[in-house]
């Protein structure tokens, strides 16, 4: 049988950078810092196998699409592509490693229902040649369709599980989960699965069965009497569309009549700071007329002063040739041109004065009369706009007004269409309830019971084998005649069940279990996925220190030279660095937690220029 190969895994969403991991044909080891998202791949796989749940990590935000890369046993691509929380799944036919935008050749489900064509499950197990095969479900011979989870919970080991006290075979402590788990190691060992025979619950699970339907029962009527309405759930869908279409058109013109308030609202601050910017400027301009009237006053003031101040000096003989005016000297007694000199500098004074003024107070004229231009220009500009601003202040209430009584009803609409919505649901949950109640009332108990068919005893000698061969190569000392043992469906090593040996140990085993288990499958062409995903094999073990344990060199190091010859695909999560000489040979992702190299899974985003705000 040809086995799956996992091809990369990838997240991926818009606007946000490709978080990406491409996987090797045979080896890969992702190690590095811790709290870089190793472990979070691990999770992711298993989700992509068809899981149940993903806690998301917070880099994790901003991704819409989770891509699984897969090669099947025909040698063609597949990439399943699943949203986070979403249990749709699809199927693309090709080797897609961005954001997936075109239709899916096939869409499935997650979820695994018998017979159903678009479950997941059916799907790859189909691929595997695994489609129809039955394991027991119970322990009077009930069986159940084999799926894809029941051969991901021994591939894909999660770090929780790795140090789990509980069996690497089971997938919780319920006593109804050991026989199926039971059967799939069976299944796996001698490629034989169980013949097609339901016979139906035993007394215990008939005890159940009837304690489940009284609590359906409790249940359905207690949701009954939540109802607040007689109506049928097909009249609650056709008020609810009515409501629905009413708020459609109502939505429309809240909208139209909401823009137009907006847009009142923006030229109203607008105009505001238009009339504000323009009041300081006609402030400003009244000021400044203040001012250069008052200096034209003065200007005029001094032109007249000295006009009185040329006649009267003409009036007085300042200006005349004679006796001296200013020191009295008689003509014989002054000096030639004496007169005539005091006289003209005196008149030559009074003149220039009385230009320079007339020139200042031409000049200041012109500024007076555009000042007086522009204040006219500015009050007739802020009556324009105060006019501008009451129309505005007008259709502003008016949209107001209008709004008011459109938001109350849209309230009420709103109001009325989650009351419909908590009625359907309640309906919704009761039909789900009474279809749960009605297979479990129809489902009929067979008295007859079926012996449980057990591993012959030349298979399991040889896994043990296999798995022995597994520890002695990775030098695991203290560990001795490890076993699986079909009837508690766990490992022993030496006289000690793996429950009661310490968190390194536990580990230990589990991946040589996990490892151990893949190979005798894929050497000996019996039925498993053919690849294995280890997080976190040998992170915890420590070799012990004493006098009665021979160290015969790192588990650690033996345990990757030994996976470099595995014949699957390994994948493997670790913290600490491999060997260099594996690393030469395999796929490797270095997590740094730092700048220096990858920093992690996801790749830090990139801070915004300021020009892009």
């Amino acid at each position: 049988m040809t086995d799956l190969r996992l091809l990369h895994l990838t997240y991926a969403g818009s606007g946000k950078p490709l978080a990406q991991v491409v996987f090797d044909e045979r080896v890969t080891v992702i190690y590095g810092a811790s709290d870089t998202g190793k472990s979070f791949i691990v999770d992711s796989i298993e989700y992509m196998l068809g899981g149940g749940n993903l806690t998301l990590i917070p880099e994790a935000e901003g991704y819409s699409q989770i891509l699984l890369g897969l090669r099947m046993p025909d040698g063609n691509p597949v990439t399943l592509v699943r949203r986070p929380g979403s249990s749709a799944v699809q199927a693309h036919f090709a080797d897609l490693r961005e954001l997936v935008t075109r239709p899916a050749d096939r869409e499935l489900t997650a979820a695994h229902t018998a017979r159903s064509t678009r479950s997941l499950s059916m799907f790859l197990l189909g691929e595997l040649d695994l489609g129809g095969v039955r394991i027991r479900k119970n322990e009077v011979g009930g069986t159940r369709d084999l799926t894809l989870p029941d051969l991901a919970h021994l591939s894909v080991i999660t770090e929780t599980r790795m140090v789990d006290p509980l069996s690497p075979v089971l997938r919780s402590n319920a006593n109804s989960t050991k026989t199926p788990a039971i059967s799939v190691m069976r299944f796996l060992l001698t490629g034989e699965g169980e013949p097609a025979v339901d016979t139906g619950l035993n007394q215990g699970q008939r005890r159940v069965n009837k304690g489940q339907i009284t609590l359906l029962d409790q249940i359905v009527l207690d949701l009954t009497a939540k109802l607040t309405t007689q109506e049928n759930e097909a009249q609650l869908r056709q008020r609810l569309t009515r409501i629905q279409t009413t708020v459609d058109t109502q939505s429309h013109s809240l909208r139209v009549i909401a823009d137009r308030h907006l847009t009142a609202v923006t030229s109203r601050m607008q105009s505001s700071q238009e009339l504000a910017a323009l009041d300081s400027r006609l402030t400003e301009v009244i000021d400044l007329l203040s001012r250069f009237r008052l200096l034209e006053e003065q200007y005029r003031s001094d032109l007249e002063r000295l006009e009185t101040v040329s006649e009267v000096g003409s009036l007085l003989g300042f200006f005349r040739v004679g006796t001296c005016v200013f020191c009295g000297a008689e003509p014989a007694h002054q000096h030639p041109s004496h007169s005539a000199e005091e006289t003209t500098q005196l008149h030559q004074a009074v003149q220039a004065e009385q230009d320079k003024t007339a020139s200042l107070l031409t000049d200041l004229l012109p500024t007076i009369a555009d000042l007086n231009d522009e204040m006219e220009s500015l009050r007739r500009r802020r009556e324009s706009l105060l006019l501008r601003t009451a129309c505005i202040d007008a259709e502003i209430e008016e949209a107001e007004r209008q709004l008011a009584p459109l938001r109350a009803h849209m309230d009420d609409l709103l109001t009325a269409r989650s009351a419909l919505e908590r009625e359907l649901e309640l309906h919704t949950r009761i039909g789900e309830l009474e279809h749960r109640r009605s297979k479990l009332d129809g489902e009929g108990a067979v008295v007859t019971s079926r012996p449980a068919e057990h591993i012959p005893t030349r298979l399991l000698n040889a896994f043990d084998t296999v798995l022995r061969k597994t520890l002695e190569a990775w030098k695991v000392p203290a560990v001795d005649f490890a076993e699986y043992d079909q009837y508690t469906a766990d490992i022993r090593a030496g006289s000690r069940p793996r429950a009661g040996r310490g968190k390194g140990v536990r580990s230990v085993l589990h991946s040589a279990f996990t490892t151990a288990l893949a190979r005798y499958c894929i050497e000996r062409n019996r039925p498993h996925p053919g690849f294995v995903v280890l997080d976190s094999p040998v992170v915890t073990y420590r070799e012990p220190v004493g006098e009665d344990v021979d160290i015969t060199g790192h588990v650690v190091d033996h345990f990757y030279r030994d996976m470099a010859t595995f014949p699957g695909q390994a994948i493997i999560i670790e913290n600490g660095d491999p060997p260099a000489d594996v690393l030469s040979s395999a796929a490797s992702f270095r997590f740094t937690g730092s700048a220096d190299g990858r920093r992690g899974f996801f790749p830090v985003a990139t801070p915004k220029s300021n020009s892009s705000y």
